[in-house]
This record gives C-alpha cells, sequence and structure tokens, in this order.
C-alpha cells in the first residue's frame, strides 16, 4: 500500500516536470519566443528531472530524491531571482531580452511558472521525505 502513494506522488513530480520542460519548448520552438540565459539555466536545471524522476517512478525509488532535490533548489534559486529581476528592473537576466517579452498564461510570467514548477517539485519531495523517514 505504501508503495502505491510513493509511486503516485513520483508521478506526479514527473508529470509536473515533464509539463514544464514541453512547455519551454512549446514557447520557445512553437511561438518562436527567443530564451534569456536564466531562462536557460531554468530549462537545464529542469530538463534532466524528466529523466531523473521517471526512472525513479519506474523503479518505486524515494532514493531518487537525494539525485533530484538539488536542481529543484537550484532552480528555485535560479527562478526567484529571475522573477525578482524582471518584476523590479527594466532588463532581465544577463543580457536577454524577458523584461520586453512578457509573456503571460494565467496572470504568471514565464520565470514565475517556473518558479511554480520547482515549488510544486520540492514541496512533493519534503511529502516524500516526511513518508520516507
Amino acid at each position: 500500500m505504501v508503495r502505491v502513494a510513493v509511486r503516485q506522488w513520483l508521478l506526479a513530480a514527473t508529470l509536473i516536470a515533464t509539463v514544464a520542460s514541453s512547455g519551454s519548448l512549446y514557447l520557445s520552438l512553437g511561438l518562436g519566443l527567443t530564451p534569456c540565459h536564466l531562462c536557460w539555466y531554468q530549462r537545464i536545471l529542469m530538463y534532466p528531472l524528466v529523466v531523473i524522476l521517471g526512472v525513479g517512478t519506474v523503479e518505486t525509488r524515494v532514493q531518487v530524491l537525494r539525485t533530484a532535490s538539488p536542481f529543484a533548489i537550484a532552480g528555485i534559486v535560479v527562478a526567484a531571482y529571475h522573477s525578482w529581476l524582471q518584476a523590479t528592473t527594466a532588463t532581465c537576466g544577463f543580457s536577454g531580452t524577458c523584461a520586453v517579452v512578457q509573456y503571460r498564461l494565467l496572470g504568471m510570467t514565464i520565470p514565475n511558472m517556473s518558479l511554480v514548477a520547482f515549488l510544486l517539485l520540492s514541496l512533493i519531495f519534503l511529502v516524500l521525505w516526511y513518508r520516507d523517514r
């Protein structure tokens, strides 16, 4: 019974990472938006989570959190900084154009959506860690 619940949490985390990764690809390839440097860093931190969490889901391994957590925590830091920059300055990132392209979905900008995804993943990781100890 406990293994099924763990697998469901891992599957939810995998789906969040997959939707976030697919969404970023759609925004750049489908809509033609050019990602800034900070967007690239967030992608670099999100894309491996699809594979890491996917393998963890198939094998029902809670230990995958040791590998996935640093990616999510670093993603929160980068996405929060990016969201703060976008909200407070005219420039965004190191030399990107995110401040000019304020694409919004459900009232959130792209860095805000990334931040929500990383926060949701971290919340799931905390739930799994608490259940497993």
